[in-house]
């Protein structure tokens, strides 16, 4: 019996890259969907929410001399290829899904409207958000708080590439302790940066609950479904 009924997923873009610096590894986003189509399986309702780092890295030396807003967009537009990929892969596996951006591109998604995201969702349909908020100085951390609050999901599930937060970085530090739970407060006093100070507060100020895990780990998203204790709760 699954723990919530409603979830959004937060994928960085390096998630789809697998080992590689930047770029898609079509072997990494089909096992990530299997997981993703897994939990749609028992009953889950899915959002997700994916970074563009993975695409927009390849350019980032060319966008420090940009102007801001435009490389903001420019990482927008990266979100929407990496949530296309995902989409196919999903749709290859039968699994229906809606990519909804949040910039216009009707040829390319969806426009995002609210009740029809809630619609898909309570259709059995993985809704996949895209481009962001829209605005420049947003990140997509921001985005995936925003959407998880405009569709009423449960939690919002973060995956990063360590197993929850500590009070230091893990892969620097071999010393670093984790957090089992840990307030919005003590993420935001001690400058942990597993989100956004913006996404943690909205969350704060709205009670809703982050649970940060591994991702690599494969069936960690199908455990937090159900309820299983792992990786870190931010609430």
């Amino acid at each position: 019996m699954a723990a919530y009924q409603r979830i959004l997923l937060k994928l960085s873009g390096e998630a789809l890259a697998g080992g590689a610096a930047f770029g898609i590894d079509a072997a990494r986003v089909k096992s990530l969907s299997q997981e993703v189509a897994d939990v749609a399986a028992a009953g889950v309702q899915v959002g997700v929410v994916v970074g563009g780092g993975n695409i927009f890295r390849g350019v980032a030396a060319a966008a420090q001399k940009m102007d801001r807003v435009t490389a903001d967009h420019m990482g927008m537009l990266a979100t929407v290829i990496n949530s296309l990929a995902l989409s196919d892969a999903l749709e290859q596996m039968g699994i229906p899904t809606r990519v909804m951006s949040a910039i216009e591109m009707h040829q390319v998604a969806e426009p995002y409207i609210r009740r029809r995201a809630i619609r898909h969702l309570e259709k059995g349909r993985i809704v996949i958000f895209a481009a962001g908020t829209s605005n420049p100085y947003f990140s997509t951390d921001t985005a995936a708080t925003l959407r998880a609050l405009e569709i009423r999901a449960d939690v919002i599930a973060k995956g990063t590439r360590v197993d929850g937060v500590y009070d230091k970085d893990p892969l620097k530090f071999p010393e670093a302790v984790k957090y089992q739970r840990i307030t919005y407060l003590e993420v935001l006093a001690q400058g942990l940066g597993v989100m956004d100070a913006t996404s943690i507060a909205m969350c704060r100020d709205n009670k809703l609950p982050i649970i940060v895990f591994n991702l690599t780990t494969t069936g960690n998203i199908m455990r937090i479904a159900m309820g299983e204790t792992i990786g870190t709760k931010i609430g």
